[in-house]
């Protein structure tokens, strides 16, 4: 493995991070400055400033955040990106995304084996939300998303969609896909305006009565349903 990538795995810091280390020339491999060319195997002994590196035992993390409006789902470090925002001792990232518009629910996870697995669309895994719209819903409109139209030249998947009960701006649809902003661009096909948009599920994982900006360590019971739907 390259020293750049096993910096970054170790949790000492960012890939990033490291790279500017070896471009300091502050990183050795068994006695040796470390260019990007360098690769690590076990057993070798690498010094930062002079200290060795001691990885970090691997800690499987898995939780639910519920983001808030405003908060963009990019592990950049940038003002309001939402790794800064939940604060979390393990280097997690999110698991698909989220647009800065929208809230709700959205995992994170230092195990990158599940994470192609959720948000790739060919496994059809069920993401659920809540609209809002600036007007109310017309039956019309709901029949014809779920049956799927056509964005930026990209036909949506039928999908399950339902006016929510005693309100007339607001419906709730679940997407087996992810295109880009695609319930933004489903309600402006049809001259709407998206005043909110909330992800209430991802897979067998509920929002719940989680508070705007908290997050939460997954359940036993709930991993082992969701590594079964994985399978």
């Amino acid at each position: 493995m390259k020293i750049d990538k096993f910096i970054g795995h170790s949790g000492y810091t960012s890939r990033r991070k490291a790279c500017t280390l070896i471009e300091e020339k502050r990183i050795q491999v068994n006695g040796k400055t470390a260019t990007f060319s360098t690769k690590v195997k076990d057993g070798d002994k690498i010094l930062i400033d002079g200290k060795e590196l001691v990885p970090k035992p691997f800690v499987p993390t898995y939780i639910a955040y519920n983001k808030p409006k405003g908060i963009e789902t990019t592990t950049e470090k940038k003002a309001g990106n939402i790794i800064d925002a939940i604060g979390h001792t393990e280097r997690i990232v999110p698991i698909g995304r989220l647009d800065k518009d929208s809230e709700g629910l959205i995992l994170l996870t230092n195990d990158n084996m599940i994470i192609n697995k959720i948000i790739n669309s060919e496994f059809g895994h069920e993401k659920e939300y809540i609209v809002t719209l600036n007007l109310p819903v017309r039956k019309q409109f709901l029949k014809e998303i779920s049956e799927g139209v056509i964005i930026q030249g990209e036909q949506t998947r039928p999908c399950k969609v339902s006016l929510e009960p005693n309100a007339k701006r607001i419906f709730r649809i679940t997407l087996t896909q992810g295109l880009n902003r695609q319930i933004r661009r489903m309600c402006t096909l049809f001259d709407y305006q998206v005043i909110k948009l909330q992800r209430v599920r991802v897979m067998n994982i509920e929002l719940g009565k989680l508070k705007s900006g908290e997050w939460r360590d997954l359940s036993a019971e709930e991993l082992k349903e969701l590594f079964t739907q994985l399978l």
